[in-house]
């Protein structure tokens, strides 16, 4: 009898750990007027969403670097595995990350992308008057200032920058990993060693981090400073000394920000254990509910 007794409660444990809900990652699409094409992202649910229906969530926009899509940070960054940890442990509330998709390959191998303006690729357009809106009505994001904000590494670092620089109004937090900054720096660097890139470079040539900085007035300084920003490059990294630049024009301009500079180099090994830095350091800014 305490045999069949110790079963029944066996199964009993299975069935109801079976049912407990856990979080997701969707991958979804837009049709996009303004590039003409159907562009998918990735997207982040936490482990309640399904359950919670009253519930909205704080988001952070996860961006990808050159020669990825909206897959890598799923697959290479394992930010579901992260998510996991960290909720578990106390040290985040549950949010949505969304993941898009900056490539314009759509099959073509090589083809240019990036998160700016390009001639007949108007993806920055895409991402503030198609993505943003869509993915915030679309699911139950907390669409404030206060409970969004945005990161990203190489390509998709100098993207975070540029975008919360030029968009302080929508994002309350920046945090770039190992950022390609569009500095003459790492302009030289980048054209050496990937021939390939020049429309990305060139893109991201015209909206230098740190250029826009040192020319900044006094008012974009100001809504400069009310973004919380943070910025993470390897001691090994080959963007390293853009980043130091940009560190310096920060300070010169009085414009608060943290920087860490770890061990490590250009890859996904450093990326994924900064997602352990990121997304607690945005929580820390996010509403409690």
């Amino acid at each position: 009898m305490k045999r069949y007794l110790t079963l029944i409660l066996l199964l009993c444990s299975c069935a109801a750990f079976a049912q407990v809900e856990k979080s997701m990652i969707v991958t979804d699409s837009i049709s996009s007027a303004v590039l003409g094409c159907k562009k998918a992202y990735n997207i982040y649910l936490p482990q309640n969403y399904k359950k919670d229906i009253d519930k909205f969530y704080p988001v952070v926009y996860l961006l990808h670097g050159y020669s990825d899509d909206n897959t890598n940070w799923t697959k290479r960054g394992h930010v579901r595995d992260v998510m996991t940890n960290l909720v578990r442990s106390g040290e985040v509330q549950e949010m949505i990350i969304v993941m898009p998709d900056a490539s314009k390959k759509n099959g073509v191998p090589n083809a240019c992308h990036g998160y700016f303006n390009q001639p007949d690729w108007a993806y920055e357009d895409y991402f503030f008057t198609e993505l943003m809106p869509q993915v915030e009505k679309k699911y139950r994001i907390r669409a404030d200032r206060t409970n969004r904000a945005i990161a990203g590494l190489s390509m998709g670092g100098g993207g975070t920058i540029s975008y919360a620089q030029r968009h302080p109004e929508l994002f309350s937090a920046a945090y770039s990993m190992s950022a390609f900054m569009g500095t003459p720096v790492d302009y030289n660097k980048e054209r050496h060693s990937h021939p390939d890139v020049m429309v990305f470079v060139e893109g991201a040539l015209r909206h230098d981090c740190v250029k826009y900085v040192r020319e900044a007035s006094p008012e974009i300084l100001e809504a400069l400073r009310s973004v919380r920003w943070f910025l993470d490059c390897g001691d090994d990294d080959y963007l390293l000394e853009g980043n130091l630049e940009f560190l310096l024009a920060m300070k010169r301009a009085g414009v608060p920000m943290e920087i860490r500079v770890r061990e490590g180099a250009h890859n996904w090994e450093y990326w994924n254990s900064a997602l352990y830095i990121c997304l607690p350091y945005f929580n820390r800014g996010f509403d409690r509910f």
